[in-house]
């Protein structure tokens, strides 16, 4: 695979932003890239505040939703939250339990099974549902797609409002409260809320109305804040993109999680090696949320949830570890998927000559796939579905990239399909066996129209052009101001060479640990998985990397993560970009 640095020359709004931000040069550059002036204030980008939160009511029927839970709670009938198996289904599930709880009210959660029931509403859970008699079932992270389960649900005397965040078909037609920002005639202004994200909403308009009927005066009045851990932590999950409310609600979670209510996430947390004092949208990304999404992702979810409900240390430390260890059982699972892949994908010109992948096996669990997909899209660049196959039936995940979008894709091959949902750049999907060829070829055919041969290129964007001594401690300490990092606000990347290579090795049997010097200054360097890239030792490499703080023994150092590098004698894969006009 071709591999590109693209760097971009620095911005004629860099020295202002310097200035105006107290920002080092380069850390200017990298806001200057985000394009935050065209977007959102300064100030309120490297400062955002809980009172920058949007008016919930802007929703559209946020009004007929909170008249529903009200009217639902005067007459004592319970309510169920009826949420997806992922962590952000499950951190809005258990925020809207925990906050309902708080209020006394009577409710329950319902979390279907990803292999028996699968996503979204289903008509045996609503039969269950209803024998608690007449209530309220209320969605989060699903319900959009579910017409035909919420008629059968009012059939049997249950009321029903939808919390979804994901897209919307446009034939779609409400059969009750339907809060989804993208709805074509919701005018809430903020799109890429998440399930959670939704769910902090309802309970924000949900309190806003219990104040204003004085439903305060004879108990406390829950402090909403309380929730922000579970909202960072299902928003950073689901990959949104962290801007605007979402990264008002995760900066503000993130603060949040030093002091958390649930103990199930400190004991994650610990189990991890993390310290909850400098938690970072990364840590929730890559070592809490693959926990939390594990048991679902191989049957039982209620386990997580039970870890993000329950208020005694001692169950949440069990459950932590049950956690700990369906989660290494997931990475093997994973594993074994991944390596009969390679094992069976055709050479790499081969390869080359393909826009997408549709990747197929008989027993491969279907909780693995999607994660299986994103290391292939990763890897290949390329629009990957993977689908296990059992009784004739092919059930799974895809991965897409910008420039193809996913979801209008599958809708395109919509009577291949039993069944799709999803978004841009993931989706879920089944179909018979006997489709899966006319799948292939026009999953191709939709790709080759879509994407170029620049498109597949392996491309990073690289932020600013950099020397070491630029790499001070204050100075990186700056550059983190722009976090929380993540989706739609990636951590920067820098580029700097020629530099020396003082000392370099193997550890850990994949990464690569190094030494490197240029003009004086030395640092040590980290590439994760470029054990095969090994430089000789005195030679002499061009490199983009990420910098972090490293805490060792009470000191502060900065240490560099290496994310490409190549041979100084060589330059090939830089690519210098005139400045954005």
């Amino acid at each position: 695979m071709r591999t590109v640095w693209k760097l971009t020359a620095a911005s004629p709004l860099a020295e202002t932003l310097s200035r105006q931000a107290d920002l080092p040069l380069f850390a200017a550059q990298v806001l200057a890239n985000r394009g935050v002036l065209a977007h959102q204030s300064l100030a309120s980008f490297l400062s955002p505040r809980l009172s920058q939160i949007l008016d919930p009511f802007l929703m559209k029927d946020m009004p007929a939703a909170i008249d529903l839970i009200l009217s639902t709670m005067k007459r004592h009938d319970p309510i169920t939250i009826y949420g997806d198996y992922d962590a952000d289904g499950l951190t809005a599930t258990a925020l809207l339990f925990n906050f309902l709880s708080s209020l006394r009210v009577p409710v329950h959660t319902y979390i279907p099974n990803r292999l028996t029931e699968g996503y979204g509403l289903h008509v045996k859970a609503v039969e269950q549902i209803a024998r608690r008699g007449p209530g309220l079932i209320v969605t989060v992270d699903c319900g959009v797609s579910n017409n035909q389960e919420i008629a059968f649900a009012a059939s049997l005397g249950l009321k029903v409002v939808v919390t979804d965040h994901h897209q919307v078909d446009e034939t779609f037609t409400p059969l009750c409260a339907v809060v989804n920002p993208q709805r074509a005639d919701c005018p809430f202004p903020f799109k890429h809320l998440t399930g959670v994200g939704l769910a902090f909403f309802l309970a924000v308009a949900l309190r806003a109305a219990l104040r204003e009927q004085g439903g305060f005066a004879a108990r406390p009045e829950p402090d909403l804040r309380d929730y922000l851990d579970l909202v960072a932590l299902g928003t950073v999950a689901d990959m949104a993109p962290l801007l605007d409310q979402n990264r008002i609600l995760v900066k503000a979670g993130l603060d949040k999680i030093r002091t958390t209510r649930w103990p199930g996430i400190a004991a994650i947390a610990e189990l991890a090696g993390l310290s909850l004092d400098s938690l970072t949208a990364q840590d929730l990304a890559f070592k809490i949320a693959p926990r939390f999404n594990a048991s679902g992702r191989l049957g039982d979810a209620e386990i997580a949830l039970s870890a993000l409900v329950t208020r005694v240390p001692g169950h949440a430390r069990g459950v932590a570890l049950q956690l700990d260890r369906i989660n290494g059982a997931r990475q093997r699972l994973e594993r074994g998927v991944l390596d009969e892949i390679e094992a069976t994908l055709p050479p790499m010109a081969e390869l080359a000559s393909r826009r997408a992948l549709v990747l197929t096996g008989d027993g491969w669990h279907r909780g693995v796939l999607g994660i299986v997909a994103s290391r292939l899209l990763e890897k290949y660049r390329r629009p990957v579905l993977v689908l296990g196959v059992d009784n004739g039936t092919a059930v799974g995940s895809g991965r897409s990239m910008p420039g193809f979008n996913l979801y209008k894709a599958l809708k395109r091959l919509e009577p291949l399909l039993d069944r799709f949902g999803g978004h841009q750049h993931a989706a879920g999907l089944a179909l018979k066996v006997s489709n899966l060829e006319r799948l292939r070829q026009e999953f191709e055919s939709l790709a080759r129209e879509e994407l170029s041969e620049e498109d597949l290129v392996n491309t990073f964007e690289v932020d600013a052009e950099v020397d070491l001594k630029d790499m001070a401690i204050e100075s990186t300490r700056r550059l983190d101001s722009l976090s929380p990092f993540g989706s739609g606000n990636p951590e920067p990347l820098l580029y700097t060479g020629p530099c020396d290579v003082v000392e370099s090795k193997v550890v850990g049997e994949r990464h690569l640990k190094m030494k490197v010097r240029q003009n004086g200054a030395a640092l040590e360097a980290i590439g994760f998985g470029l054990a095969e890239d090994l430089p000789t030792p005195r030679g002499s490499i061009n490199f983009i990397f990420t910098p972090e703080i490293d805490r060792w023994q009470g000191q502060d150092k900065v240490k560099l993560r290496v994310i490409d590098l190549e041979p100084s004698g060589q330059p090939t894969k830089l690519q210098r970009l005139p400045a954005s006009p």
